[in-house]
């Protein structure tokens, strides 16, 4: 114990009694591990934007911490009202503030965060107060996900709010307004100069009336979800924040006004380094943007969702997995706000456990493990500032990119946005075929008798047609979002203000996607199989020799195959030929795979594979390389090999047709 009399203990140097390491030392010891492997193609990785992952860094040591939220408090702990009935979505919101929830987000029809197209429908004034009945908007922070209708819910928050009394000033809300994410999510867009006129005038309106918080959203999740890489997800966000900002400078707000009017959205996925490393980078951009602007560098009101690409309809438990890395990235990362898709989200609407495990799963972040009790923890790592320093260095050379073909509405217009997702997309999907990225519970050790978790199965809530048209004034500087809010006090409805479509710019869409879909679709048409018939189709593993001798290629075909739908059970070995040709024809099988060991193949496979197809087997494969005995093996009746690396899509598509 000391004393104010008694010197503190001297610091421990725990490594003093061993001699310094150096790199070149652990590089020669890594090497004689390696005993001739390539270094890069053994201990590096790629990510999606190419930037080599290296197993080993330095710490940065005169890194600095990146201003993120108020050191030391916690960020928002967000909930979704997405419900299609705006009364059931209250009562959800109700019980998620009382259960600890600090914020909610407004996930209407149609918007980016509607990806099942079955979110809440707020025609309204009345369907916004039955939304928000009873909830203290001027307690808790909220953000409107409304795409194209983002404009008529503020009017409908803005004549709630001068009904009822409350000062706008007290008000923290994200309005979200986002013509920019509308058109890369939809495809289409009036022009740019209407769309920009409505966006600008809605933007004057809100800030006339005092409203706290920020009027419009640049939302990376359109990129995200659409399969993007990080550098990409960065770069549209910067060229839709710059888009936004000379919108808003040519209606008259001064430049640094019109910074602090937008928020920016990230999807948090469950690469936990790439997550944290890209909330960091944007802080850094976003400071950088300011600079080269002529700006003092100003806080970000940044918001993470967890991603959609992400989560799976099968073996959806591992969902919590996945969410709970994602929470943890972007909460170290420094976001603001947080939201997390509940595990049953990708199968339908989720149910009350599932809401409150989304939100459990961030109390118990900062609750219990206090992860937001250090700001920017991730700062002098050396492996995370390298990868912050590179993102940041690939997305504002992309920015610059797009900034040169006229800024991000024109890239997209010229599809240069979705030529460059589409191309990652497409990098993204062979790796995931062939499970150099796996997919736990979906192409990795999937669980085909796994029981389906409940969700809500409600009628869909269409909106409200026909009514009488409202005249509205052109788009000026808040004359038209007056007009609205005048409107919707007065009883209107959505489709009075509306007008019908008259885009003039028509490209390909940026659509949501989930990494797991391929895997999905061929697991659902077997489930369906199953349902009808009452019996899963199987695939027969016939095992060679001893235990020892079959087992791991035999668990490697069994995850393989089981990740198409097929049950494909591991038997306990087999006396002999006959005794495997006899077993395959009582297990009702239309399909077989050899196991075993290359010793055993050489002298045995060819004569089972005869015996297979000779008991009826449609389609035989072997598991494993099958190399100098490829041609006697076809010629035998093999019809194709399973092995690490190969393309499982490709095997798994040509097993359903053999059914």
């Amino acid at each position: 114990m000391t004393t104010a009399t008694t010197a503190p203990a001297a610091p421990l140097a725990l490594a003093s009694e061993f001699p310094p390491a150096t790199e070149a030392q652990w590089r020669a010891a890594v090497d004689a591990v390696l005993k001739g492997k390539p270094f890069d193609k053994a201990l590096v990785n790629r990510t999606a934007d190419g930037i080599a992952i290296q197993p080993l860094y330095p710490r940065k040591a005169d890194a600095a911490a990146l201003a993120g939220r108020a050191p030391g408090l916690p960020w928002t702990v967000s909930q979704r009202a997405d419900h299609p009935d705006p009364g059931q979505a209250n009562a959800q919101a109700l019980e998620d503030l009382g259960g600890g929830a600090s914020g909610l987000v407004l996930v209407m029809r149609g918007a980016i965060g509607d990806r099942r197209g079955d979110a809440t429908v707020v025609d309204g004034l009345a369907d916004l107060d039955a939304l928000l009945a009873g909830v203290m908007l001027d307690l808790i922070p909220v953000r409107v996900d409304a795409g194209t209708s983002a404009g008529h819910v503020a009017a409908m928050i803005a004549a709630k709010a001068e009904r009822d009394g409350i000062d706008p000033k007290s008000l923290a809300v994200a309005f979200g307004i986002d013509p920019i994410g509308a058109f890369a999510r939809r495809g289409t867009l009036e022009d740019w100069s209407g769309a920009a006129a409505k966006a600008a005038d809605a933007v004057l309106g809100l800030r006339a009336r005092g409203f706290a918080g920020t009027q419009l959203v640049a939302d990376g999740r359109v990129i995200h979800d659409a399969g993007g890489s990080e550098a990409q997800e960065l770069a549209y966000v910067l060229g839709a924040a710059v888009q936004y900002w000379r919108m808003l400078e040519a209606a008259g707000l001064p430049l640094a006004e019109a910074a602090r009017a937008i928020s920016v959205v990230f999807a948090a996925d469950a690469d936990q380094f790439l997550s944290t490393a890209r909330m960091r980078a944007m802080r850094r951009l976003w400071a950088r943007l300011e600079q080269a602007c002529g700006l003092e560098p100003a806080h970000l009101d940044l918001h993470a969702e967890t991603a959609w690409r992400m989560v799976t309809k099968i073996d959806p438990a591992v969902n919590w997995l996945r969410t709970t890395t994602a929470v943890f990235a972007a909460g170290v990362g420094g976001a603001d706000h947080v939201v997390v898709e509940p595990w049953t989200a990708a199968i339908g609407l989720p149910d009350a456990f599932a809401r409150r495990v989304a939100r459990n799963t961030q109390l118990i972040l900062i609750e219990e493990s206090n992860l937001h009790r250090v700001a920017d923890p991730a700062a002098g790592a050396g492996g995370m500032e390298a990868l912050t320093d590179e993102l940041c260095r690939r997305a504002w050379a992309l920015f610059q990119e797009w900034e040169k073909a006229g800024g991000i509405v024109a890239a997209l217009s010229a599809g240069a946005v979705q030529a460059a997702v589409a191309k990652v997309c497409a990098e993204r999907a062979a790796a995931i075929a062939k499970r150099r990225d796996p997919l736990t519970g979906a192409s990795e050790f999937p669980n085909v008798h796994e029981a389906v978790p409940e969700v809500l199965h409600v009628p869909k809530r269409e909106t409200r047609r026909g009514a009488a048209p409202v005249d509205l004034p052109a788009a000026g500087r808040g004359e038209r979002f007056e007009a609205q809010v005048k409107a919707f006090a007065g009883g209107a409805i959505r489709s009075a203000l509306s007008r019908a479509k008259t885009d003039t710019i028509f490209v390909e869409p940026l659509r949501p996607i989930r990494l797991a879909e391929p895997f999905e679709a061929l697991r659902g048409a077997l489930d369906a199989v199953t349902a009808e018939t009452g019996a899963r189709p199987k695939v027969f593993l016939a095992v060679i020799g001893p235990v020892a001798a079959f087992t791991a290629r035999a668990t490697f075909a069994r995850n393989l195959f089981e990740a198409g739908g097929f049950d494909a059970p591991i038997p306990a070995g087999f006396a002999d030929i006959a005794a495997i040709r006899d077993a395959f024809a009582a297990s009702g099988a239309a399909i077989a795979c050899l196991c075993s060991s290359d010793e055993l193949y050489a002298s045995e496979a060819a004569d089972v594979a005869e015996a297979l197809k000779a008991a009826g087997a449609r389609q035989l494969w072997l598991a494993g390389r099958p190399g100098d005995l490829e041609d006697g093996l076809k010629a035998a009746g093999v019809d194709g090999f399973v092995q690490a690396g190969g393309d499982v899509l490709a095997v798994l598509k040509a097993a359903h047709a053999a059914l």
